[in-house]
């Protein structure tokens, strides 16, 4: 009898096909509320797989008792309630470690585009104000000191991208890793940096580590980056020391709210670039997590061994499928 897997947002092309072919399965899309509470309410899913909106809490599992699997196609768990998953000994799946080059890229590209005022610059031309270049300040990375804020995978390779420019790298984490970098405490990181980049997970530990008070301890000059996750940082706090000009400019992929309310004080300053959380979304890092979920996801449904850790080598996924189109990622 086939199993039905029911997907609550898209994923990319390669990874539906995967799912299409699969002919011992059902796939339900359930991309608008009405649709999902539809397939929701049969009680007959066995798999959800979902990206980073989806929500699978406790009220949702109790309204599916066949649920076997719970897949994120992506590295983040934020929006699956694992422990609850666990007690009911229904596997979740993820892409582990997945996005750790495209987030590295990301933070030195906000690193940059900060730092050598990037934006302006293009802007200016853009508009027509040549002229304008000799009030140009932008500065280079070269000589500066980075502050990381959690030295995990993604924090090791800012690390060694910002050592590449140059840049004296110093590190404050849950521990003292195996890097050739400078670990030291938090007051430190946050008094000396010219640039601190936040590469930690969000618990109850570091949700609003950077509040008003770390904020005060950081030069005027200091480059705020964050790719990790919004709520790390007290978004009403670096609202009013960026409007005070008491930090040299902030650059986000994340938000504490996203999509942001168009009133967001941060989406009017001049020293502030926000992504749309965009840095996982590269062609192939897209690709590679929706592929590696949606694998095992069908591994696990057939009784079969998921993949243990991901293989960064498209051609080791079991599919027969032409893998060269462009993902969708509405």
């Amino acid at each position: 009898m086939p199993k039905n897997i029911l997907l609550l947002e898209t994923v990319a092309e390669d990874a539906m096909k995967v799912l299409e072919s699969a002919g011992d399965m059902n796939i339900l899309t359930g991309f608008d509320e009405a649709s999902r509470n539809s397939h929701i309410a049969t009680g007959q899913i066995d798999a959800i797989i979902t990206r980073g909106k989806g929500q699978v809490r406790s009220t949702l599992m109790d309204a599916l008792p066949k649920l076997q699997v719970i897949s994120r196609c992506g590295v983040g768990l934020d929006n699956i309630d694992v422990v609850e998953a666990t007690k009911r000994k229904i596997k979740v799946v993820n892409a582990p470690n997945s996005n750790a080059n495209t987030i590295a890229e990301h933070t030195i590209s906000l690193l940059l585009v900060l730092q050598r005022k990037l934006f302006n610059a293009i802007t200016m031309v853009k508009e027509g104000r040549w002229q304008d270049r000799g009030g140009y300040k932008g500065d280079e990375l070269h000589g500066k000191t980075l502050g990381i804020l959690g030295m995990g995978n993604i924090g090791t390779k800012v690390a060694k991208l910002a050592d590449a420019f140059g840049m004296k790298v110093i590190y404050w984490s849950s521990k003292k890793e195996d890097v050739p970098f400078s670990f030291t405490d938090l007051d430190t990181v946050l008094k000396t940096s010219d640039a601190i980049s936040i590469h930690l997970p969000l618990t109850p530990e570091t949700e609003n580590l950077i509040d008003a008070s770390a904020l005060e301890k950081m030069k005027p000059s200091t480059l705020l980056i964050n790719t990790a996750r919004g709520k790390i940082i007290d978004q009403k706090a670096l609202a009013e020391s960026l409007y005070a000009n008491k930090l040299g400019g902030f650059a986000a992929d994340v938000l504490s709210e996203e999509p942001p309310k168009p009133n967001d004080p941060l989406l009017k300053l001049p020293n502030t670039y926000i992504t749309a959380h965009v840095g996982s979304l590269t062609k192939t890092t897209y690709d590679f997590m929706c592929m590696f979920t949606v694998q095992n996801t069908l591994a696990i449904l057939r009784g079969e061994q998921p993949a243990e850790r991901c293989i960064f080598n498209r051609k080791e996924l079991k599919t027969d499928l032409d893998q060269t189109n462009e993902p969708t990622k509405n």
